[in-house]
């Protein structure tokens, strides 16, 4: 059975996915993100946690359309993150901001959204 939260994005195929720019992905995933950080600063574990889980099936469909093998290994490591987040059992936002600005950091694109969302 899929999790509710999945569902958001379950009519996104890997061929659209793949049909917007890297910059494109990384910011989407960002947006999950965003939202995942405040749901865990209001205390939202349950929501947050489905939120950590649109972002792992975004990044599977990341690297998935992704040809460059130096990308696909430093996405996968950047999953294994937010992995290790959806299994917390307490929130926790600091290492969700952490990854956060991790995130943001693979285009220059994303890079220049770090101090607008996160500060310095």
């Amino acid at each position: 059975m899929t999790p509710a939260g999945v569902v958001q994005h379950g009519g996104l195929s890997p061929e659209r996915w793949a049909g917007f720019s890297f910059d494109q992905q990384i910011l989407m995933i960002g947006n999950e993100m965003n939202r995942g950080l405040g749901l865990l600063q209001n205390g939202a574990l349950d929501d947050a946690r489905r939120s950590h889980e649109r972002v792992l099936q975004l990044v599977d469909l990341t690297v998935a359309a992704t040809s460059m093998p130096n990308r696909r290994r430093e996405l996968l490591r950047w999953r294994d993150l937010i992995a290790v987040l959806y299994l917390e059992v307490t929130a926790n936002p600091d290492a969700h901001r952490q990854a956060f600005r991790c995130l943001l950091r693979f285009t220059p694109t994303a890079a220049r959204q770090i101090e607008l969302l996160l500060g310095r």
